[in-house]
């Protein structure tokens, strides 16, 4: 896996491409795309192509049983002439232990590193260059036998897209308080990036939208009692001037974004807690002032500030203060991804 093929037709795509000045989140695709296919216990070499259709069969595990894994990760590029990644061995990491908890293939941190720098050296030129924009890249990992045996592939394919992209949002918009569905349990999937763990949270989500809020927050499977996770995001309050979120209970995704500021908060002067947050506990201390702001964090919104928690009967729930702590929070970690401010952490990686 030390060298990788380049299929015809890449040079072209790569010509063709223009960035546009709009990006949004994962509207614009990169004209390039990498695979790797797994068969008889054994990864093949994998191959740069021009973006495009992939085939599946109709019976492939992959859609009858939602056999894939996958990451999200970013490649920046603002004032450098060589694009960086960030934690990206992290997502390494952590693709492997969901790829094991659905009895996949592991895939290699060596074919790992060489899809997202083949990608990523490809579209070099048209990784957008402002603060805050970025080169989403999307890996995955998934079935591509065809039956319908509850057994695990026997052939997989590793792939890697990417997106030039800008913040995920902007404001402080409400989140929608699910108290009836469930996202994830103890055991369950919900601490690896499966799609099935998403898939589970669509519905919730869609009606959040209907209602107009961004996303919902869910609470544990057991008592519907105890924060867990918006949607797609780690959860935190700022309560009593200092940081609050929900301790990993074995449901939780363990967010890349959620670990980094942890570590990089109390260098800025806040004390950190994990631990069990109980929502109407936590209603209650946004009702006295205790808690005065609200916000969540992930790799596509890096730090979103949140206005308020929204019941279903609409009553909502507003922090005194939006996007303070939050904006702090943001500002510092933006400058070490985009390598504005030193690195103490080893966090980042150039492409060379």
């Amino acid at each position: 896996m030390s060298a990788y093929d380049i299929a015809p037709g890449v040079d072209a795509a790569l010509a063709a491409f223009t960035l546009p000045e709009k990006l949004g989140f994962g509207a614009v695709t990169a004209p390039v795309m990498f695979s790797a296919e797994w068969e008889e216990g054994t990864w093949r070499r994998g191959i740069l192509l021009p973006y495009g259709r992939i085939e599946v069969w109709p019976g492939s595990r992959v859609l009858q049983y939602a056999e894939l894994v996958f990451e999200g990760l970013k490649a920046y590029k603002v004032g450098q002439s060589r694009a960086n990644l960030f934690r990206a061995q992290d997502n390494c990491r952590r693709m492997q232990r969901s790829a094991e908890r659905l009895a996949m293939p592991v895939v290699p941190e060596t074919l790992f590193f060489q899809g997202i720098k083949a990608v990523t050296r490809a579209c070099a030129p048209f990784i957008p260059a402002r603060s805050g924009q970025s080169l989403y890249l999307r890996p995955f990992l998934y079935g591509t036998e065809s039956g319908y045996l509850l057994r695990n592939s026997k052939s997989f394919r590793f792939m890697v897209i990417a997106n030039p992209v800008e913040s995920y949002a902007t404001g402080a918009p409400t989140v929608a308080i699910e108290r009836q569905e469930v996202r994830a349990a103890q055991g369950g999937i919900g601490t690896v990036k499966a799609s099935a763990n998403y898939a589970a949270s669509l519905r919730a989500s869609s009606r959040a939208l209907a209602r107009g809020h961004t996303v919902a927050l869910w609470l544990d499977a057991t008592e519907h009692r105890y924060i867990q996770e918006l949607s797609g995001m780690n959860f935190f309050a700022v309560i009593d001037g200092e940081l609050h979120t929900p301790e990993l209970d074995g449901a939780i995704l363990p967010g890349i974004t959620r670990d980094s500021l942890l570590k990089l908060a109390p260098r800025l002067g806040y004390a950190v807690h994990e631990r069990p947050m109980a929502l109407d506990e936590l209603l209650g201390q946004i009702g006295s002032g205790r808690c005065s702001e609200l916000f969540a964090c992930g790799t596509a919104a890096i730090v979103m500030p949140i206005g308020g928690l929204a019941e279903p009967d609409e009553r909502t729930f507003r922090p005194a203060q939006t996007d303070q702590v939050a904006a702090r929070l943001r500002t510092a970690l933006l400058a070490v991804q985009e390598r504005r401010e030193p690195d103490p952490f080893g966090w980042v990686r150039e492409v060379a």
